[in-house]
């Protein structure tokens, strides 16, 4: 029977952590039991370690199919420009393919990440899935490009690829939209009817004013990236509202559903959607937004209203490593007023409940088996990770 003992143990289930506790746990990682280290019988063989333990972390956000894709693409291009490139750059051996997904897969499970969300738009990543130490939650990607005459098309050959997956026990899979920009309200409305009772949606929101120009007028560089590859978007009518209108009008406002990157979203936006869906997740992905666009979304609107944020490295094309540990540093980094608690939250059980694992994953509790991860250094004093903190996985 393990048993590990921390002066701090951030449980992401209780408002503080506990101060000088010992958790012990069955051989495959179930939690048996919580207590002071006081109680614990001296003979104990206790591992004494120095930092902080924390649950497993959630990636809430990733396209794991991208990996051959680290390096390739330069910092600062604008999302538009991010997108032509992994448009037009992407294709690869499948087997240069399949090794890098390995070896992401293997990366998360390093960095302490017990579970994804993984973007889907081919079957590359499938294979490793089917063998990975992490679960997954699958979310095969649906988009027309705004070309409503092509959505039942489009909406079968995502239909194709989500049934070549067969998921492992505790995995999930759904087919979602891509974007507010890139799916037609024909489109939206078959993605909405085939989507299962109780499963998860996620769609790509307000990641640039781009999209915002798009959404309200048909005005900025989205339309000249859709001209740009011989488009017509004729049949697309501007809403007159910002991007945040289009889950609000689209998506159903039961279904639990994930807004990812949020990085133009205003208090106002997160107020609309917070009226819409009580069981919206909002998931950040602070280094992929500096990574393509040189800015970060203002977290204090998100602690102003309550809802729930995630986190998430979306891919390896927009980031410099997937790590959940890298991307709290980097909020800390940049809006340190964010609360320590709240940010093991945002990357634990917040994401736990937004895939739909929280059963067994995302806070440390007797009866689940969330993954134990120390954290070392780290500074007590002002409750924040170092830039040397590492995390290593105990079980």
């Amino acid at each position: 029977m393990p048993l590990y003992h921390s002066k701090l143990i951030y449980t992401a289930s209780s408002a503080d952590p506990l101060y000088d506790h010992v958790i012990s746990t069955e051989e495959d990682g179930t939690i048996l039991d919580i207590r002071p280290y006081a109680d614990i019988e001296r003979e104990a063989a206790v591992q004494m370690l120095p930092g902080i333990i924390v649950p497993g972390f959630i990636n809430a956000h990733c396209h794991l199919e991208l990996s051959h894709m680290r390096g390739m693409i330069p910092t600062g291009t604008g999302l538009v420009e991010f997108i032509r490139q992994v448009v037009t750059r992407r294709g690869a051996e499948a087997a240069h393919i399949a090794a890098h997904i390995a070896e992401a897969d293997n990366e998360m499970y390093r960095q302490g990440i017990v579970a994804v969300g993984d973007i889907s738009n081919v079957s590359d990543s499938f294979e490793q899935k089917g063998r990975s130490d992490l679960r997954y939650n699958t979310f095969v990607e649906a988009f027309d490009l705004m070309q409503p005459d092509n959505a039942t098309a489009e909406f079968e050959k995502s239909n194709q690829i989500i049934e070549a997956l067969h998921c492992k026990k505790g995995d999930y899979k759904s087919i979602v939209p891509h974007a507010t920009y890139s799916v037609s309200d024909p489109l939206f409305r078959l993605i909405r009817a085939h989507q299962a009772p109780g499963g998860t949606a996620s769609i790509h929101h307000q990641e640039t004013e781009a999209e915002n120009q798009f959404i309200a007028s048909k005005s900025g560089s989205l339309v000249s990236f859709f001209l740009s590859f011989g488009l017509n978007l004729d049949q697309y009518h501007a809403h007159g509202l910002l991007a945040s209108s289009v889950p609000i009008k689209a998506m159903s406002e039961t279904q639990r559903t994930l807004l990812v990157h949020n990085t133009m979203s205003t208090a106002e936006d997160i107020q609309a959607i917070e009226d819409w869906n009580k069981n919206v997740y909002w998931v950040t992905c602070p280094n992929a937004n500096l990574y393509i666009e040189n800015r970060m979304p203002k977290y204090q609107y998100w602690l102003d209203t309550p809802t729930k944020m995630c986190i998430g490295t979306d891919s390896l094309a927009s980031n410099w490593q997937l790590s959940i540990l890298e991307e709290i540093k980097t909020i800390q980094k940049y809006q340190s007023y964010v609360p320590f608690n709240e940010l093991i939250k945002w990357g634990t059980i917040n994401g736990a409940e937004a895939l739909g694992m929280e059963d067994r994953l995302g806070s440390i509790e007797i009866g689940k088996k969330p993954g134990l991860v120390h954290v070392y250094p780290f500074d007590e004093h002002k409750s924040m990770f170092l830039p040397d903190s590492r995390a290593t996985r105990l079980i």
